[in-house]
This record gives structure tokens, sequence and C-alpha cells, in this order.
């Protein structure tokens, strides 16, 4: 096997029907910097995230039925006033059910989006302090 290997996500592009629509909903509700802007994109970030909003006359405004979704990390601390600023704005697709604080919510394209609190580590810690957990932890 070679050592060749992703290092991690680069960016994610959205395609979007609104450009100046999209960017407000990110930069304005959610924080995002936004860093780039031109007719048919803008170029916006989240932390270490480079996201790219695309306009496409094929993007689609219906409501995807399946489970993908893009979740944006919160810091504890922020997530409260984050996520009564979002409830106001934005409709949400999904009650909180899993580990740490989350807000599931729709942008205005219809794309699902996540407010979380949590990394990787503690949702794993969380399922090793399950009894009943069903998820095997793989050690590095």
């Amino acid at each position: 096997m070679s050592d060749a290997k992703v290092t991690g996500l680069n960016h994610l592009t959205l395609a979007v029907t609104d450009l100046e629509r999209s960017v407000g909903f990110y930069r304005d509700l959610l924080g995002c910097e936004l860093r780039a802007i031109w007719d048919g994109g803008a170029y916006l970030e989240a932390g270490p995230l480079w996201l790219c909003l695309s306009v496409d006359a094929d993007a689609r405004g219906a409501e995807r039925r399946d489970y993908t979704h893009y979740a944006f990390s919160v810091d504890a601390s922020q997530f409260p006033l984050l996520a009564t600023r979002v409830r106001s704005q934005a409709r949400l697709w999904k009650d909180d059910t899993s580990e740490g604080a989350s807000l599931y919510f729709l942008d205005p394209d219809n794309h699902r989006l996540e407010l979380h609190v949590g990394t990787l580590a503690t949702r794993l810690e969380h399922y090793q302090s399950q009894s009943n957990s069903r998820v095997r932890i793989i050690e590095s």
C-alpha cells in the first residue's frame, strides 16, 4: 500500500440559484468570511474550510431527502447564540439526537447543513462509553 493519501477536505462547492441571497446566508447568518466574489460565484472561509458558492442553472431547489449533509464546527460557548439566530431565519430538517449539541437546517437552496459542537474524538468517546453501542472503534 502506498503512503499517498488525502490529508483533509480542501473545499466544498455548493451550487446555488441566487448568489446574493446565498452569500448573505453564509456571511451574515453563519458568520463565514467573504473572500472573493464574481458574477458566477463567491469564495468564503469558515475556519479552515474554503467554501465556494457557484451559480448553476441546474441547481436543485427541491429539498433533498437523503441524509447527505454538511456540518460546520461551532465553539460550545457560541452555539446557543448562533443556533437561536439560525432557527429564526432557516428551516430545520431534523431534530438533534446525536452526541454533542447540533442544529440541522437548510440553506436557501435546500442544502442540508448542521451546526455541531464536538470532534471525531468526542464522538468516538461517546460510543465507547455506551454499553449497548454497536460501533467498533479502530485504534490508529
